[in-house]
């Protein structure tokens, strides 16, 4: 599947739980809801924080981005890829994450939700 710019994209049903998964979204959004597990670094503090990326992923596995709605995320993996790094955007964001049932928890581990 391919997003807008030619950016590659998943489905979030294609997720395994072994993905890695980094959610791109800022932190008022990440606080009210995120998926159990992701690393959270704002796309307005990616470049400066980059290397939290590279110590957090598995060096050969994929990096799965998301948002709330795909657009940043596709950014994001754009620059990710540019930087030889194997990543994908989630496609549909987090909107689409709660829609499918899959558990959204708050910044204290309680259920949450998507805002």
């Amino acid at each position: 599947m391919q997003f807008g710019s030619g950016v590659p994209a998943v489905e979030v049903g294609e997720l395994s739980d072994g993905d890695f998964l980094l959610d791109v979204r800022e932190d008022d959004e990440w606080q009210a809801g995120h998926a159990a597990g992701a690393l959270h670094i704002p796309m307005s503090d990616f470049v400066a924080r980059f290397g939290e990326l590279t110590e957090a992923a598995p060096q050969d596995g994929r990096v799965h981005v998301i948002c709330r709605s795909g657009g940043r995320s596709a950014q994001v993996t754009a620059y990710l890829v540019q930087q030889g790094i194997d990543a994908v955007n989630v496609d549909g964001g987090m909107q689409v994450w709660e829609a499918s049932g899959r558990p959204v928890v708050d910044d204290k581990g309680q259920p949450g939700t998507v805002i």
